[in-house]
């Protein structure tokens, strides 16, 4: 990003979200509102008129869903686009649609009769789009797949453990990691940044993918091998110990990096519960959060992976982790499922020597 104002188009059926958007947006001296549209068509001959570097999308409009109007524009002019969600189960699957879909994130509704509190909504909303207009576009998921060829699982004790965090783009890098996972791969504990009611639907999608059994993380839980616990929105999670048994801990304390859940708080926890035991991943991701805990992993002697630039959607929570040097390996997203595995058996086969 240059010094230049962020151009940003707002498309909303809502007359009062526009105006709202437009206002909140025009707030901060580094962007402003260009243009807004009452539905996709006219956004279609805005985004001509005036070349936005971020557009804002509802999903239910007249004329043309903004669904189907984000699959177009990802497939004919790939650009940054941010999801404005309901907060309701079925808003939240349409959301990982839409991210699926190469959304580059999403933010929730306002609400409408509350201007409270609005400053601190409206310093988020800022932050998303800055990381949109830094970030780096994709297609459709589902033209740039192929089906994900099963890993061999390594044959490894129980006390092995993947930590994964991500922020921005994190949603279809997870799926890239867990989806080739073998069904008795070792446990796995994820903090995605994702706010409170959205993190169901998403355990639940990739559940449904992957040969993994994913689910949102239970206060107290066992840790099991074969299983993904997702961080449920607004609570930290940590790994924790019950005796001889590896447990999920869920914490409301206050955000950390700006987060709950927080990156951070996840590795720390596993730097101090599991140590060589853990293998700590960061993904694409706006912010810092995850460097500091990242290091901490390393430091405890597990073995540390960031994702690389060229495949993150947003580049700013692995390159603060490599810079800080947490990071024992930077890999591209495709490289890091297997690399685990390999990581696993050979931290394993280290121990029994």
């Amino acid at each position: 990003m240059n010094s230049a104002k962020v151009r940003v188009l707002c498309v909303d059926d809502s007359a009062l979200i526009r105006d709202l958007m437009r206002e909140i947006i025009n707030e901060h001296d580094d962007m402003e509102v260009v243009a807004t549209a009452q539905d996709p068509l006219v956004a279609r001959d805005l985004i001509k008129q005036y070349n936005p570097d971020v557009l804002t999308l509802d999903v239910e409009m007249p004329r043309m869903d903004g669904l189907d109007f984000l699959e177009r524009l990802m497939r004919l002019r790939p650009m940054p686009v941010l999801m404005v969600s309901s907060l309701t189960q079925a808003g939240s699957e349409v959301t990982l649609r839409a991210l699926e879909l190469g959304a580059v994130d999403f933010v929730e509704k306002p609400s409408l009769g509350i201007r409270n509190g609005m400053l601190e909504y409206s310093d988020l909303i800022a932050r998303k789009i800055r990381a949109a207009a830094s970030s780096r576009p994709q297609r459709a998921a589902a033209e740039r797949r192929d089906p994900p060829r099963v890993i061999r699982a390594p044959m490894v004790s129980s006390e092995k453990l993947l930590i994964l965090g991500a922020s921005t783009g994190g949603t279809e890098a997870l799926r890239v990691v867990l989806e080739p996972l073998p069904a008795n791969a070792p446990a796995i504990l994820i903090a995605q940044h994702m706010p409170g009611g959205f993190t169901r639907s998403f355990a639940q999608r990739l559940d449904r993918l992957c040969q993994i059994s994913v689910k949102e993380a239970e206060d107290g839980e066992r840790i099991l091998p074969g299983h993904a616990y997702i961080a449920p929105g607004d609570s930290h999670l940590l790994l924790a110990r019950s005796g001889a048994n590896y447990v999920a801990r869920l914490d409301n304390g206050p955000p950390v990096n700006r987060h709950r859940p927080s990156v951070d708080v996840l590795f720390r926890s596993a730097a101090e519960q599991a140590g060589r035991n853990a293998i700590g991943v960061l993904l694409t991701g706006m912010g810092k959060d995850g460097a500091q805990g990242l290091l901490e992993m390393r430091q405890a002697g597990a073995p540390t992976v960031a994702q690389d630039e060229e495949t993150s959607l947003v580049f700013g929570m692995p390159r603060e982790a490599i810079a800080r040097g947490g990071a024992v390996e930077v890999l591209p997203l495709g490289q890091i499922a297997p690399r685990m595995m390999v990581l696993v058996e050979e931290s394993g086969r280290a121990q029994r020597v």
